[in-house]
């Protein structure tokens, strides 16, 4: 019998949500020798910086945990998140995830970060950020007292006896993450 990847599945449902919300998926769990990164996806499109910028469109770099935009002619109106999905059960011990995401796996992140866009150039100057998913999942009982639903789900799923919920999908999350 195949085990069940909960996390998988968590970021599964992540990636069907960004889809139904006009982000192309570049790639799910890319990784390189710094650790891996779940999901990269791409808004493409005149709302590229509204949804996924931060700042003026330009040439960037990743530097000391933040994004730090360089103004360019770039016509380029897309924009990259990087997105790290946290799944947990109900009851969890470290907040649905957040407190997984220690400054040292920030680093991990952004080290990953790089090697993408070391990896794929054409994509360096695109406008980047952070994100993070909390997913909950709940394994779903034919006792109806045992199962909790819940209506401020922004995306959910029914996967092999479990229920799976966006809980929150925080954007640029690092900023507020730390301090």
């Amino acid at each position: 019998m195949k085990l069940l990847n909960i996390g998988q599945l968590g970021e599964d449902l992540v990636t069907q949500w960004l889809q139904s919300t006009g982000w192309l998926i570049l790639h799910q769990r890319f990784s390189c020798r710094w650790g891996e990164i779940d999901i990269i996806a791409e808004y493409p499109g005149e709302e590229a910086e509204e949804q996924g910028g931060r700042g003026a469109r330009g040439q960037g770099s990743i530097k000391n945990s933040t994004w730090v935009q360089h103004p360019t002619n770039s016509t380029q109106n897309s924009a990259l998140a990087f997105v790290e999905v946290k799944t947990r059960s109900l009851g969890n011990w470290d907040a649905g995830g957040r407190s997984a995401i220690t400054p040292q796996k920030q680093t991990k992140l952004w080290r990953t970060a790089e090697m993408f866009l070391t990896k794929y150039p054409e994509k360096a100057d695109y406008p980047c950020r952070f994100d993070v998913a909390i997913v909950c999942c709940q394994r779903i009982s034919k006792l109806p007292t045992n199962f909790t639903s819940n209506q401020d789900a922004l995306f959910s799923s029914s996967v092999a006896g479990y229920k799976f919920y966006l809980q929150e999908y925080i954007p640029a999350a690092f900023d507020s993450l730390v301090d």
